[in-house]
């Protein structure tokens, strides 16, 4: 924690000092200010009550390096900043870790609200004075001694603050028309500088688009509702103001839609859907689908799998509690045994298992497209560890695991195999097992010969696959950098061998010949039972018959 102060202090002061403008007029980098001291004090991490702990620690010093008392130990006497007082540029910097000090508690007491509803009336309180300081921010800052980049930064801090009251206050056009404000105040400030400076604007910008976006929804403007799903999804299901209220958003529409879904076709069978929680999950799977696809990278589609996954089995374990309960389906299937037919229960039941197995193969596909990607990149960290052929052997062991051959599963189960092969030899050539290596080596080359000798038979499905052409020649090239490896063990010596010369050229002898090593030596104490020792009688203590007067010697210390 010392530390930690230490810093605060250093920062700040960096901060103030380049602050002031050239032409003598005060200036402050409000967005820049609030958002590295959110980085830099929990706000990564989603902690607004260290973030207060530090807007509290900074408005003490601030007041105490500018003499700006506020009363004295035994009494408290109301100060503000005003026009006639600013004098230095740290008068609006006071202001502004109050507004800061206000919202961040104001967000600490929204993330307790979830379990405790009555302090979201504290909540509302904290808001408004963060707000009422922003005011006072905005005010102080149309003196003319301030520049006119800080004036307008303060305009759109403070329509952000009275945004965010009317949003909690479910206001909804009032709360648009602020983040609109805010918006456009931005995006001029961006266009005003260069593209480095004008980052800071446009990420602020894009924190702000999803409640606009939510605000207009809740208005009455039903397009608004396909933007919010694509920013959820896109976001990957990650945290934020937002999170909560557009899943309950997207939950809301998606159970509206489910109301006129009543049945899914899979395999040519048409199931009922009765249960509200499977309506909504089946009616979500493709902009979920969509979504990932259209993931800019890894990181984001792991994210989007994931919240994938955790819809797939919330409703599945809805299905199955539904098929315990259902003492009906029970005696129907009871009875029905000998027909063999499922029921329609069971087969919906099958039916997201089946899109829960698919996802998982996907994910592990894409996680295993991932490490290749990493593992063909050269490694500039010696001592951080990279990824390794034994990663990618698990990874393809699992998915080989989760396949069962069916059609829509067969691609991956043919790729599957070829990879895991191939990544096994990869793993013996680390350790320095030509021979393994090159036997497994000339097995993968088969299989792809055999795949695209029967691509015809499986339905069009292995015509295409540019992974086996890619694999097939980085398998050639790792055979013949094989079969060159063990003629590093004789490089000094030429030997000229016409066989070298013709189609089928005998590098190394394989297999090779055995060696003779040397065994670990066994040793036997023999000796032991044949040794005469010599006698030890003279070296152990006699004991004598003295009697009385021997002890007397001894006591006396004579006779000994």
């Amino acid at each position: 924690m010392a530390a930690e102060q230490q810093n605060e202090m250093k920062i700040p002061q960096m901060e103030e000092n380049k602050e002031n403008s050239i032409d003598g007029s005060l200036g402050l980098e409000i967005l820049q200010i609030i958002k590295d001291s959110q980085q830099q004090h929990g706000l990564r991490h989603g902690d607004y009550q260290r973030y207060r702990g530090y807007c509290s620690r900074r408005l003490r010093r601030l007041r105490k390096t500018l003499g700006f008392k506020m009363g004295n130990r035994h009494k408290f006497t109301g100060k503000k900043v005003t026009v006639e007082l600013l004098s230095d540029n740290r008068h609006l910097l006071l202001v502004l870790m109050e507004a800061e000090r206000a919202w961040s508690y104001a967000m600490q007491l929204k993330q307790e609200a979830n379990t405790e509803p009555r302090k979201r009336f504290h909540l509302l309180a904290r808001l408004r004075k963060a707000a009422k300081h922003g005011e006072q921010l905005e005010k102080l800052c149309e003196s003319h001694r301030v520049d006119a980049k800080t004036k307008l930064e303060a305009q759109a801090y403070t329509a952000y603050l009275n945004g965010m009251v009317q949003f909690e206050l479910q206001e909804w056009k009032s709360a648009m028309e602020a983040f609109n404000k805010c918006k456009t105040i931005y995006e001029k400030l961006a266009s005003a500088f260069t593209e480095e400076q004008a980052v800071l604007y446009h990420q602020r910008v894009e924190e702000i688009s999803p409640n606009i976006r939510y605000c207009a929804y809740n208005i009455g403007d039903q397009n608004a509702i396909n933007d919010l799903m694509q920013m959820r999804l896109s976001a990957g299901g990650g945290g934020g103001m937002m999170a909560e209220k557009l899943e309950a958003l997207i939950t809301q529409t998606r159970a509206k839609q489910a109301a006129v879904m009543s049945e899914v076709e899979w395999r040519g069978r048409t199931v009922p859907v009765k249960i509200d929680k499977a309506r909504i999950f089946l009616l979500g799977l493709a902009d979920n689908e969509a979504a990932i696809i259209q993931a800019d990278n890894e990181e984001t589609k792991e994210r989007l799998y994931e919240s994938l996954l955790a819809e797939c089995r919330d409703t599945i374990q809805a299905v199955r509690e539904e098929l315990r309960t259902d003492v009906k389906q029970r005696e129907r299937a009871a009875e029905g045994a000998d027909s063999g037919k499922v029921s329609n229960l069971q087969y919906l039941h099958s039916y997201l298992t089946y899109i829960k197995l698919w996802t998982v193969v996907r994910r592990n596909e894409s996680m295993a497209h991932a490490l290749q990607a990493k593992l063909k990149e050269p490694q500039t960290d010696e001592n951080k560890r990279g990824p390794r052929p034994q990663d990618l052997i698990r990874l393809y062991d699992i998915i080989l695991q989760g396949c069962n051959c069916s059609h829509g599963l067969v691609r991956i189960v043919v790729l599957g195999s070829l990879f895991l092969c191939f990544y096994i030899a990869q793993s013996y050539v680390l350790v320095k097992k030509w021979s393994e290596a090159l036997v497994l080596y000339e097995r993968v080359l088969k299989y792809t010969r055999e795949v695209q000798s029967k691509a015809k038979s499986f339905n069009n499905s292995l015509k295409d696959l540019p992974d086996v052409q890619e694999l097939i020649a980085e398998v050639s090239a790792e055979k013949y950098s094989l079969q060159a490896a063990p003629l590093s063990d004789r490089l000094d010596n030429f030997r000229l061998d016409p066989t070298l010369l013709s189609k089928q050229p005998n590098l190394v002898q394989f297999p090779p010949d055995f060696q003779p090593i040397p065994c670990k030596p066994l040793f036997f104490d023999l000796a032991l039972n044949h040794v005469a020792f010599p006698p030890l009688d003279d070296k152990v203590e006699q004991k004598g018959k003295g009697g009385i007067t021997g002890y007397f010697r001894g006591f006396f210390g004579f006779g000994s």
